[in-house]
């Protein structure tokens, strides 16, 4: 298993939080837009719905352009959207036209759009719809079940207004007669979502709301950021530059994140994480190189003799130095008697460690340790003003 340093996790690590925080801040969300389309599949699409109609006989058509060009006949639909297509089949009149989501308000094209006899179906939050005492999730009778209602708003019907679900709270849905047609409203944007494929009185409600009228139904799609692809007006997708589709996909988000990683990488190639590190070359003695190495040969072959006799003659003439005796080798016992006078030590150890290295025979290693031992000894008694002039040949 391979290890990394701590130089590679720490570069791992801050490649990874960048690609983190990229996600969270250039990630495509799910945009609320998108919340209740009929093509949603989470809990609050309308897929579930959608495909309920469909299954009951009741088809339901995607309307998939601006509203605009449906409430206006005579109104160009690139104003209100540059992309959108030019060419537009309009569905013959009167129709019944279901919107899903926030804030949906009654403008005054749609009002007019109205009143020539289509039904328009509202099923959202509604702006002047107030906070009562009602659970924010609550079970309301209907003639088709309990219908699961998930707000603590309710609505308070004005004199024009007529209610079609309500409890002691207030009203959940109620329509308005406009002109020839009507307008139909229900004040939770979740009444028959995804999340209540349970609650079949839900989708029933809602199938009924849009069927009772007997016109073909169409839902907006275009609310929710779908439109056709059949011709485009200005900047059609054939002449969009490559940039721009990049940054409209999720690859654009692949690609950031690719080259923020390969940034960081080139970064901890070249670059340390902490103060530079100079590296330390090793001297090479090459005396003790070769010390080394003739002692290494000497203990293979047991060649102690060899190491008796030429330390013996070295420490003799340091002796002789530090006693101020030249550099002429001397007799023994004249070594030996110049020693007693000046040290006042006894000439013993002296004695045995130079009587030992002139015998010229092998000792086994305990006895070389001895002899080491006694050569430190003598050493020791020399006097203190000649201590730098000896070498050290432990």
């Amino acid at each position: 298993m391979m290890r990394l340093s701590r130089r590679q996790i720490a570069i791992l690590a801050i490649a990874l939080g960048a690609i983190i925080l990229l996600t969270l801040l250039i990630a495509p969300s799910g945009s609320d837009r998108q919340s209740a389309s009929t093509y949603g599949r989470s809990p609050d699409g309308y897929g579930a719905w959608y495909t309920y109609m469909q299954e009951q006989g009741r088809p339901v058509k995607r309307w998939q352009q601006p509203s605009d060009a449906l409430f206006e006949p005579n109104s160009d639909p690139a104003k209100a959207d540059p992309t959108a297509n030019r060419n537009i089949t309009r569905p013959k009149t009167p129709i019944t036209f279901l919107r899903i989501g926030k804030d949906l308000e009654l403008s005054a094209a749609s009002e007019a759009w109205v009143k020539q006899g289509n039904v328009l179906v509202l099923v959202g939050e509604v702006t002047n719809a107030s906070v009562t005492q009602a659970p924010f999730t609550s079970d309301v009778s209907s003639p088709g079940g309990s219908v699961r209602i998930a707000t603590s708003r309710r609505y308070r019907p004005s004199s024009d207004s007529t209610p079609i679900l309500q409890d002691s709270f207030g009203t959940v849905v109620w329509q308005k007669t406009l002109g020839k047609g009507r307008l139909i409203s229900v004040i939770t944007t979740h009444l028959a979502a995804n999340a209540y494929q349970d609650f079949r009185a839900n989708y029933e409600l809602l199938a009924k709301l849009v069927t009772e009228p007997g016109y073909p139904i169409w839902v907006d799609e275009y609310l929710h950021g779908y439109k056709d692809n059949d011709v485009q007006d200005g900047n059609a997708a054939g002449e969009e530059n490559l940039l721009g589709y990049l940054m409209k996909t999720p690859l654009s988000l692949l690609t950031i994140q690719a080259i923020a990683f390969l940034l960081v990488l080139i970064w901890g190639q070249n670059r340390r994480l902490g103060l530079p590190e100079q590296v330390k070359v090793p001297t090479l003695d090459n005396s003790e190189a070769y010390i080394q190495a003739l002692a290494s040969v000497l203990h293979k072959a047991g060649g102690s003799e060899f190491v008796l006799e030429t330390l013996g003659k070295a420490e003799q003439l340091d002796i002789q130095k530090a006693l101020g005796l030249g550099a002429i080798p001397l007799s023994l016992d004249e070594l030996i008697t110049a020693w007693t006078q000046q040290t006042g030590q006894p000439a013993d150890p002296l004695q045995t460690l130079l009587r030992t290295a002139a015998r010229h025979r092998r000792v086994s290693e305990t006895e070389l340790s001895q002899w080491i031992e006694t050569m430190n000894t003598v050493r020791s008694q020399l006097p203190r003003m000649t201590d730098r002039e000896l070498g050290v040949r432990d």
